[in-house]
């Protein structure tokens, strides 16, 4: 180690007080880590793009500093969906200093790496009282049954007024409305249902019968229009 020569002229002191670094939760565990392997947990971190166009949420299954599973979900933005493409195959394997440091092309994946590595390195994580943590697969508890993104999307303007376009049941088909013409309910597809029974061998008006449902007051609805065409 090289010193400059205004440091090799001084004299030597001793420090007083030397704390040790605070004791962070690790999947039930409290350690004090001098190191990225030291880190175990499921998190999840949320990043977006310079334009902010578009989000990334990330989900990291960690054990013993290793990304053993990641799943990541875009919204916004259609080139996001190819970097989460390649970031699902590059980063489990890695420790999440190597992922941090890798290259994931898109600014809202980045971002989000960042940002469930410092959840990590504050003892932040959704298993940091967990005795063992979460095995492996636990990731795609997010994404309940059909393994679909739980996504919402709706839209509004003055003049109009507010048209619900997919929510968390499904994709919206109808409307409902009461004699105020105030939104009372909805119509909605289950697409992962749908799909999982298509792939099952269902006939396709069956599976579409099976994944339809509605929410709220839809049975009293005064009249029904489509959010997208009317």
């Amino acid at each position: 180690m090289q010193y400059s020569s205004e440091i090799q002229t001084m004299c030597p002191l001793n420090r007083g007080p030397n704390h040790r670094s605070a004791p962070i939760p690790v999947e039930g565990k409290w350690v004090s880590p001098k190191d990225v392997i030291a880190l175990s947990g499921v998190s999840h971190g949320v990043g977006t793009c310079a334009p902010q166009q578009g989000a990334a949420k990330l989900t990291l299954n960690v054990k013993d500093g290793i990304i053993e599973e990641a799943l990541i979900e875009t919204i916004g933005c259609s080139g996001m969906t190819h970097s989460a493409a390649m970031a699902s195959e590059i980063i489990t394997g890695k420790t999440i200093l190597e992922a941090m440091n890798t290259d994931l092309v898109c600014d809202a994946i980045n971002v989000a790496m960042r940002e469930i590595f410092l959840q990590y390195a504050y003892g932040r994580t959704q298993t940091a009282f967990s005795e063992g943590g979460l095995p492996i697969g636990a990731a795609l508890e997010d994404l309940g049954k059909g393994l679909r993104s739980s996504v919402g999307t709706h839209y509004g303007t003055k003049s109009k007024g507010p048209r619900y376009l997919e929510m968390a049941e499904g994709y919206v088909q109808q409307l409902g409305l009461d004699e105020n013409g105030e939104i009372i309910g909805y119509q909605y597809i289950n697409l992962g249902k749908m799909m999982a029974a298509l792939s099952n061998g269902s006939d396709p008006e069956e599976a579409l019968k099976q994944a339809s449902g509605t929410y709220g007051r839809f049975d009293e609805s005064v009249t029904t229009i489509n959010p997208r065409h009317q």
